[in-house]
Parts: structure tokens; sequence; C-alpha cells
């Protein structure tokens, strides 16, 4: 599966040995670098520090394992300086503060860790000492591309993670076969929700939308349930091509429709499913935007839309955790508030709690929110539907 992700790459200059030199950039990782320093192996990782805390990015022509070696490296070098593990407030304000203090430590340890680049040459070729065949994973997630193009050697580790798990899937219990889902597309390996599915009640084995497919994981669970025909949204092209090849895999491709639309298809349907991003704040890449809603657009969008595409006694599922209530996020009153505004009523909830390994961790900076957390299915209807 490939996806056109170049086709509008950005260039990066350089002087190298004296003569100047030209690469593609993938437009998806952000404002390509200013300044190059081209550097080997003979670069020691206190030099390789000041370099990248400094703005410079450093293009790697040594061994690979040695690059592999310098980004733990720069990792410690910046959690010394930054005094990883100093105390935070607590309360709701103390978690709202610990998540944005988070998210922007995490944004700059990113910043300065991406400043380690490789270059990939013709034939999808990384030309260092000892690296892997990398042509495969850099095509399931950029496609073809222009060539040859930098890119962070972090963002080259996240593709090849990336394609090891689409090989592999995701396992679902209660389906055939696995969940394939490959960079750019979020995959269900947080599946406690999944269990909620299979649980809740059908309203109508006849017909069901499914709001933001992604993988097509739920479309998938609700073909399995039984449920005849379902039509399922994404804006992504992406997610979409993705939940095509699940569906042909798991043999559901004449159950279930894929349609490009934000949010709703055309029409009712007794059962309308939506699983949003949970965490009112702005995405920084492509793949948390089914982490992060801007302003709760999307679970208000999903709420306020139900009552033109609701049948009469049919049932909404909101599947949604309540991480953002314990960060301090949202007000524990603004979903019910909202249901409620969207002239909509509450004729069940079920619930699960995380089983993630961070959930776990009592050195995550959130672990007193993550902890906790409960993520709920909401069965939403319209006034006039009987509980």
């Amino acid at each position: 599966m490939t996806d056109p992700t170049l086709s509008h790459a950005l260039t990066v200059d350089w002087t190298e040995a004296g003569l100047p030199r030209r690469a593609y950039w993938p437009a998806p990782l952000g404002k390509p670098p200013g300044r190059i320093a081209v550097c080997d192996d003979t670069l020691g990782a206190d030099a390789a520090y000041r370099l990248a805390s400094q703005g410079t990015a450093i293009l790697w022509r040594g061994d690979f394992h040695q690059a592999r070696q310098m980004l733990p490296a720069l990792a410690r070098r910046m959690d010394r300086k930054s005094g990883k593990g100093a105390a935070a407030p607590a309360g709701a304000d103390g978690a709202a503060e610990r998540f944005h203090r988070h998210r922007m430590k995490q944004a700059q340890r990113s910043d300065t860790l991406n400043r380690l680049l490789v270059e990939i040459g013709p034939g999808m070729k990384l030309d260092l000492n000892r690296a892997p065949d990398v042509a495969e994973a850099c095509r399931a997630a950029l496609g073809e591309v222009p060539q040859p193009f930098l890119l962070p050697l972090r963002a080259l580790q996240g593709y090849i993670g990336a394609y090891e798990w689409f090989k592999k899937g995701v396992k679902v219990p209660g389906l055939a076969h696995n969940i394939h889902v490959p960079h750019g597309v979020y995959s269900p390996v947080r599946g406690e929700y999944l269990a909620l599915l299979w649980e809740a009640p059908l309203p109508s084995d006849r017909l069901a939308f499914d709001i933001g497919t992604g993988s097509g994981v739920i479309a998938a669970v609700l073909a399995q349930r039984g449920v005849r025909k379902i039509i399922a949204t994404d804006v992504s092209e992406r997610a979409l091509a993705c939940a095509r090849d699940n569906m042909r895999r798991l043999g559901f491709s004449q159950a279930v429709a894929l349609q490009h639309a934000d949010l709703f298809p055309e029409g009712r349907s007794p059962l309308i499913v939506c699983n949003p991003p949970w965490i009112p704040a702005k995405p920084t890449t492509p793949i948390e935007h089914a982490i992060y809603d801007p302003g709760n657009r999307m679970l208000l969008g999903f709420l306020q839309g139900l009552p033109r595409h609701l049948e009469p006694g049919g049932e909404a599922w909101l599947i949604l955790s309540d991480l953002a209530e314990r960060l301090g996020l949202r007000a524990e009153t603004f979903l019910p508030d909202a249901i409620a505004q969207a002239g909509l009523r509450v004729l069940g909830k079920l619930e699960t709690r995380p089983l993630h390994p961070k959930a776990r961790d009592a050195g995550d900076p959130l672990h007193d929110a993550r902890s906790g957390e409960i993520t709920r299915l909401w069965r939403l209807g319209l006034p006039d539907a009987p509980q």
C-alpha cells in the first residue's frame, strides 16, 4: 500500500566537500533544517549535542549502528540538562500543568533528536556501513518518492518499526485475521475499548455508520457481529486505504462501504458508532490527529450531528476515555452538558479500565491521571427513544 506523501516534497540544501548539494525533504516532517553539518563517527556525543541544541542538523556519514547509539546519548544529555524527574504540582490544575509541560518537553526533545539525519539514495538505499535494507519500510510510509531525500534517523526508525508491525498485524479477539495498520494510521493496540463493542446490545443488524473508521477495526467488529451493512467514513485517504485492505482480508468488503467524509455520510442509520480523539489539544504530527481533537471539534460535531442522522429508536455509541477530565483539560460536566445540548439522552453506559503499560508506570509524568482512566461506551438516543 503506497501513498504519494512526497508529491509536494520540500527541498533542503547544504554544502559537502566544498560542493553544493540538494535533496528532497518529506513534507509531513515539517520545515526542513536551515543548517546542516556533515559528520561521521569521529563526532562525539557532547559535540553532537552542542550542534543539535544550537539548531544545526547533523547529516550522518558514518556507521549506522554508531548513529543509532548517538540518539540515546543525545537523549541522556537532554535529560540531564532539563532535570528529569523534577517535582510537579498536584491537583486538577497541577495535572493540566503537568500535561502541557510534558507535551512541551516532548516537542523540544523530538525537535532536538530529529536533527540527526540520514540520506536515502537511489533505490531507497541507506548508504551507510552496516545499514539495513530500508527500501520497503520507506515505500510503505512514503510511497514512491523523488530521490535522494533526507530524513531524521528517528523517523526512519519509526518507519522500520511501523512496517514490522504492519506485516505482523494486531490481534483483535473475535476477528478471524489480524488488523494490519501502516505508518500514519492509528493502530488499535490499546484494544480494551473493543470489548465494549462486543458487549453492547445491537439495536439493529440492518445498518450502521462507523464515523472516523481509521484502520476499520470498529466496522470489522460490527460486521463480525452480524450487521449486514456498515458505512465507514474517514477524512484520511490513507486510513480509508488501510480499512479497505483490512475489510478485504477479513472478507467484509461486501458488508462495509468506505466513504471519504468529514464525520457523517448521507442519510440516517439505526446505529452510529464513533471513537473520536480523546484529548482536546493541538496535534503536532499527522498520527496525533487520532489522539488530539482541538476544541473538541470532532466530539461536538458528532454529538450535534446525531439528531440529523440517527433513526428514531436507534442508538449512537460514543466511545471515549475520561483522561481529558482527569488531566483537567475538560470539565467533568462538559460531556453530559454537550449530550443534553445536542438534544440527546443517555440510554446506558459500559465501562472498561486501561490495560496499556503506561497505566501501571509510576514513573510516567501523567501516571496519576492514567492510572484512574476509564473508557466508556455511551449509549445515546433521541428524546423519543425507549430506555
